[in-house]
């Protein structure tokens, strides 16, 4: 049976190739949803209870900034991880790596529902925490390029920024399933019951879907442009080197590009978190029941965002978003009022949806800027570094502004972040 590409770019109709096709976007967006899952229940516990759990008393200020830092140090592991997974990805294959990469996120989440707090042991509780905390970082800055690699470079012709907006699609639905279990547990248990033990369960849970997610990755083959790669030369001795030297402009390029996706996001879902439920008194559960709602039109936008640019262009898309992103930080605080849940579910929803623009074209985008050759550590160096620009510093950078300025000083943080996003943008001023 032949295989063909309709004037649309409609994915081929051949059998064994649908097939492939249909097990390339499983498992880029299965291995996504688990990685950013298990990230995620860190983020949530860590804006609801990491503070007074794993922290001295001094002031509740104080323990919300540590736990905020706990998430700012994975960002200083996902470049760390980039470089390691990113060497490997590009000299050994993407699929062993993105192997790797999903175990040992999965393994230090898992160990994290084990941790003995501060009450029990002291300083040795904060610390065996950052140093999961850091191996989940490690782990995922080599899984959103490798899993981005497998649905791009598997992606028949017109279809490259669908595919690659696979990975993306794993944020909402990992953090759907997060939040959502978080809640569950929340009208369950009783708040004693739940600070106890019950935010342990979430981290126990992540074994099983890790399980799955290594089940259907193992059943996956090379990527074709990979194996054209390395048919055509061998591969770089050092591919971060050969990046930096060779490369610097799109990598700074791909750095900025990706800013504003990680301010938005961090911004409306760890910091508006904990403000919702500290500063605003709503009850955890109604918290948790808006960012849940708003992170639907996150997907939906990542969803239209991967549509466009496969019809118009991923780079201009990402334009859009960031160009949204900056003027969306001007009104960003005049939705969160305690007396109108509405208005607060309206500014998310629309901060998300804008957010799927600044994400969802990435995986497409991103993955353009580099040769095969190089194309894992680029992609995933680029993306993990802009991450700690716009995501590292996202919830403690928040946090001091509403405590020094107020709430609508908190958006200008992500008028910056779109800003920078732009500057990336238009420099590498081509589709």
């Amino acid at each position: 049976m032949s295989t063909t590409t309709n004037q649309d770019g409609a994915a081929p109709g051949g059998i064994a190739t649908m097939i492939r096709h249909r097990r390339v976007l499983v498992a880029s967006l299965a291995g996504t949803t688990i990685e950013f899952y298990d990230f995620y229940i860190y983020a949530t516990a860590a804006s609801l209870l990491f503070g007074p759990l794993f922290f001295p008393a001094e002031s509740k200020s104080a323990q919300l900034m540590l736990s905020f830092a706990t998430i700012a140090l994975a960002f200083i592991a996902r470049p760390l991880g980039a470089a390691v997974f990113g060497h490997y990805g590009d000299r050994v294959g993407r699929k062993s790596t993105l192997v790797a990469s999903l175990m040992l996120m999965g393994g230090s989440t898992f160990l994290i529902a084990f941790l003995p707090t501060y009450a029990m042991v002291g300083w040795v509780a904060p610390l065996l925490l950052c140093t999961l905390r850091f191996g989940q970082g490690f782990g995922l800055g080599g899984e959103w390029g490798g899993a981005a690699l497998l649905a791009v470079e598997n992606a028949p012709s017109g279809w490259r920024a669908r595919f690659g907006m696979m990975p993306q699609l794993g944020a909402p639905l990992g953090y759907i399933a997060a939040n959502g279990l978080f809640l569950t547990l929340g009208l369950w248990l009783s708040d004693e019951e739940f600070v106890a033990w019950g935010w342990r369960l979430p981290f126990v849970a992540s074994a099983l879907l890790v399980i799955v997610g290594l089940w259907v990755r193992l059943k996956l083959g090379e990527t074709q442009e990979f194996r054209a790669a390395l048919e055509a030369e061998p591969p770089a001795a050092v591919p971060l080197a050969e990046l930096l030297t060779r490369h610097v402009r799109a990598t700074l390029a791909g750095t900025l590009g990706a800013v504003a996706c990680f301010g938005l996001f961090y911004i409306c879902t760890a910091f508006a978190l904990s403000y919702m439920a500290g500063s605003l008194g709503l009850p955890r559960t109604q918290a948790l029941a808006i960012q849940l709602g708003a992170i639907f039109m996150m997907a939906f936008g990542i969803i239209l965002a991967g549509w466009w640019s496969d019809h118009l262009s991923a780079r201009r898309v990402l334009i859009a978003g960031c160009a949204a992103t900056v003027v969306l930080g001007f009104v960003f605080g005049s939705g969160f009022d305690a007396a109108a849940p509405a208005k607060l579910f309206a500014i998310l929803a629309v901060a998300l949806f804008i957010m799927g623009f600044t994400y969802g074209p990435l995986g497409e985008w991103l993955t353009s800027l580099f040769p095969p050759r190089v194309r894992y550590s680029g992609s995933s160096f680029a993306f993990n570094v802009g991450g700690i620009l716009g995501g590292a510093a996202a919830p403690i950078a928040a946090q001091y502004l509403v405590t020094t300025y107020g709430i609508g000083a908190v958006g200008l943080y992500l008028t910056a972040a779109g800003a920078l996003s732009l500057i990336g943008l238009v420099w590498l001023a081509r589709d």
